[in-house]
């Protein structure tokens, strides 16, 4: 089994993002990682240049049950399950729910989830983020604040199919990035108790909601499910993220990309910025130029 895998969700738009993820994830990461590349059925031949020894090409449908059927294209990516056809499914959360499945497919310790507009800008080593022998958890204490309604209706919905109490008032934990580190150990915990708690499979449980979020699960899940001994600690931070949804100039990216920490390694520009292509590519080396100091 290897140490590290890499899962990202994708599709045909974002190839050109992708191309840079994955020359960085054949770069920063060990001969025995292999980049898992979750696209729609539609999408495959866009990506298949890059399977092979170190990079698998899924599929949904490869990873979800045959019962649950895409709708045409002209539906926005709608989903039904055959046994529960309502309420339908949206493509965001089949998309959640694909990773969920990968996460616990692939024959590795340790999984890092990394959305296509990431790149790595330094060596990945799982035990910079391990503590006590246990994966430390992307965590943002007081992260979510009230207004953040999203977010909050996010940590709602998980204590309910947790089975925990109602979520306390803002601020709360904030457990969602662009790049992240799961334990496929605690994945499997995580789908249990979703099953244990419904009834029935944790895939349909995830999949019937019409509001929710993958990693807030996994972190409301990992902090107050667990055992308080198995509790991770609070990860160093594993990316320079920038959510803004306008476009970067040259200055600012580069300005953005010196502030990478001395842990951090990789740096998010977020494809709806509408940042262009060497304004990106500058931040990025920038960043590795940081990274190397």
């Amino acid at each position: 089994m290897a140490e590290l895998a890499v899962i990202t969700p994708t599709y045909g738009p974002d190839a050109e993002l992708f191309a840079d993820l994955h020359r960085s994830v054949l770069e920063f990461t060990g001969d025995d990682t292999v980049h898992h590349v979750i696209v729609p059925a539609a999408h495959r031949s866009s990506f298949a240049r890059y399977q092979g020894p170190r990079c698998r090409i899924w599929t949904h449908p490869e990873l979800i049950p045959r019962r649950y059927v895409r709708l045409p294209l002209n539906s926005g990516g709608v989903w039904i399950n055959g046994a529960r056809p309502w309420p339908p499914v949206r493509g965001w959360i089949m998309q959640q729910a694909a990773k969920i499945a990968a996460a616990t497919a692939v024959d590795a310790d340790t999984v890092l989830m990394a959305d296509s507009d990431v790149v790595l800008v330094r060596p990945v080593s799982v035990k910079s983020f391990t503590e006590d022998g246990r994966l430390s958890l992307t965590r943002a204490e007081g992260g979510v604040k009230k207004e953040m309604e999203r977010h909050v209706l996010w940590h709602q919905v998980s204590r309910r199919l947790l089975g925990l109490p109602p979520a306390p008032p803002p601020p709360l934990p904030d457990y969602v990035g662009a790049l992240l580190f799961w334990d496929p150990a605690i994945v499997t915990a995580m789908q249990n108790r979703l099953s244990e708690v419904a009834g029935r499979h944790w895939l349909e449980v995830f999949t019937s909601q019409l509001h929710i979020s993958e990693f807030m699960l996994y972190g409301v899940f990992a902090d107050e499910a667990l055992p308080e001994q198995e509790r991770p600690a609070t990860s160093p931070e594993v990316c320079l993220n920038n959510y803004e949804r306008t476009p970067m100039t040259m200055e600012d990216a580069l300005a953005f990309a010196e502030r990478l920490g001395p842990d951090t390694i990789g740096l998010m520009i977020s494809s709806h910025s509408g940042t262009g292509p060497e304004v990106r590519r500058a931040a990025i080396e920038r960043g590795r130029q940081v990274a190397a100091r």
